[in-house]
């Protein structure tokens, strides 16, 4: 019996360590929980929400849901996605992120899915890394031993921001802090 324990023990770990068992336990568990439990939506513009819960999977090897250099941490802040094509099964493809800059509180990113077959950019993900703790600039100076100028955000990049300010606005009036000043 300890025989056959042990292999299938090392099965299970393997599985977890190496497929992402977590996530892969976790998604079947949402689903279940969506259908059994959580009401019927019977409207679909009607606020909906799920709790939930941090995982083994969610932690770095710090143990911490993200981690930055000199005590800082980053949040994400924004996020938006553009799926122009999806990858089919076997699919070979490519993510190419890239740091397309800075300002006195956040990173901002671009992940890009290319499909290998044909190079064309299936997906495209920008986000805002806000910076707690420090600021960006003063990561960078230590990543990089120097003082670097953040280079220019692309106009596109530049418009999402400001409707990120625009929308934060908005939510502070809706909020009732309309006369707290933010920090720049």
């Amino acid at each position: 019996m300890l025989g056959l324990l042990v292999p299938l023990l090392a099965l299970a770990l393997a599985y977890f360590a190496l497929l992402d068992g977590w996530y892969l336990v976790r998604v079947p568990c949402a689903v279940l929980r969506a259908r059994l439990l959580q009401p019927r939506v019977r409207d679909l513009l009607a606020e909906q929400r799920y709790a939930g819960r941090v995982l083994p999977s969610d932690l770095d090897l710090l143990l911490h849901m993200n981690n930055a250099p000199l005590g800082a941490r980053a949040v994400l802040a924004a996020s938006c996605a553009r799926y122009r094509r999806s990858l089919r099964l076997l699919e070979p493809f490519e993510v190419r992120t890239r740091l397309l800059g800075w300002d006195d509180r956040a990173f901002y990113l671009e992940a890009r899915f290319i499909s290998l077959r044909d190079g064309f950019v299936c997906a495209l993900l920008r986000s805002r890394q806000h910076v707690l703790g420090t600021s960006p600039e003063r990561v960078v100076q230590h990543l990089c031993k120097r003082r670097v100028k953040p280079p220019e955000l692309p106009e596109d990049v530049q418009h999402w921001i400001a409707y990120n300010e625009a929308s934060s606005q908005l939510l502070r009036v809706e909020s009732g802090l309309r006369d707290v000043v933010k920090d720049h």
